[in-house]
C-alpha cells in the first residue's frame, strides 16, 4: 500500500476520529508485508535459548528488526543495540524468509522465521551451507 496525498484526501474520517484514524492508518501503512499478509508477528521480546540474550523485534521501515536488548556474555562479540535487518517474505508454510543484514559485521545470511504457539525459531545461513538454528522464548 501506497499513501499518497491524493489517496489520503479520500479517506473520509468523522471529526472525532479523524486524528486517531489517521494515526491508524499511517502506522498500518509501515507495517512490513510480513505482518499483514500472512498474519505472522514476530513482534516481542525474545529470549535466546542459550540464554545469553534478550532481543526486541520490531518493525522497522519497511522491514522487521531484531535488536539486542540485553547479553550476558559479550566476549562473542556481541553487545546491546546490535541490530539485525531481516527483509522477510511470508511463505505457504506459514514461515517468513528472506535475508537479514548484520551492519556490523558487514554480512548478509539467508533467514528463515518461524513463529511457534509457545516461542519462534531462526534459522540462519550464510551460503546456504553453513547454517545454525536459534529458538526463542518470550520474554516474560
Amino acid at each position: 500500500m501506497h499513501l499518497t496525498s491524493a489517496s489520503l484526501k479520500s479517506v473520509h474520517l468523522k471529526p472525532a476520529a479523524s486524528a486517531t484514524g489517521a494515526v491508524v492508518l499511517l502506522l498500518a501503512a509501515a507495517l512490513p508485508l510480513p505482518l499483514l499478509a500472512n498474519g505472522v508477528d514476530p513482534s516481542g521480546v525474545w529470549l535466546r535459548d542459550d540464554g545469553n540474550a534478550r532481543v526486541r523485534i520490531a518493525p522497522c521501515g519497511g522491514d522487521i528488526c531484531a535488536t539486542n536488548l540485553w547479553i550476558k556474555d559479550t566476549s562473542g562479540g556481541e553487545e546491546v543495540g546490535d541490530k539485525l535487518v531481516m527483509t522477510l517474505k511470508p511463505e505457504a508454510d506459514g514461515t517468513l524468509s528472506g535475508t537479514a543484514f548484520d551492519a556490523k559485521r558487514d554480512r548478509r545470511y539467508g533467514m528463515t522465521l518461524t513463529v511457534k504457539p509457545d516461542g519462534l525459531s531462526t534459522r540462519g545461513c550464510i551460503a546456504r551451507v553453513l547454517c545454525k538454528t536459534v529458538n526463542w522464548t518470550p520474554a516474560q
